[in-house]
């Protein structure tokens, strides 16, 4: 199989998880850490840990140290693919998590924890 080919089979995968879905999606709406994240869907560590892995794996996602924290984004090399741009039309984050996410920032549980 081609290269190309290989790749979005990994990302089809990859998104094929509810959770890895929400998880991207968030990461859509901007930068988060795993303690956000961790809130925001109301999981555990591990769980999310896990769920980021794959996603990285998978070259969705990038993750870098900013002091303390290890910060998740979305890879912006594959948020170009074709695929990527289909599901950010027509997909949209949900009402719930997007209540959770706002009151994460607001409230700044990144702090709050002092996750990494």
């Amino acid at each position: 199989m081609e290269k190309s080919k290989i790749e979005i089979v990994k990302i089809f995968k990859a998104l094929s998880d509810e959770t890895r879905l929400r998880i991207y999606l968030l990461l859509l709406q901007g930068e988060l850490c795993v303690c956000e994240l961790m809130n925001i869907l109301d999981m555990e560590q591990s769980r999310i840990s896990h769920n980021l892995r794959i996603l990285k794996e998978a070259g969705l996602v990038k993750s870098k140290r900013r002091g303390k924290w290890i910060i998740y984004e979305v890879n912006s090399e594959v948020a170009n693919n074709k695929i990527i741009q289909g599901l950010k039309s027509e997909w949209k984050l949900a009402e719930q998590d997007l209540e959770k996410l706002n009151k994460c920032k607001k409230e700044n549980i990144r702090e709050k924890f002092r996750c990494n």
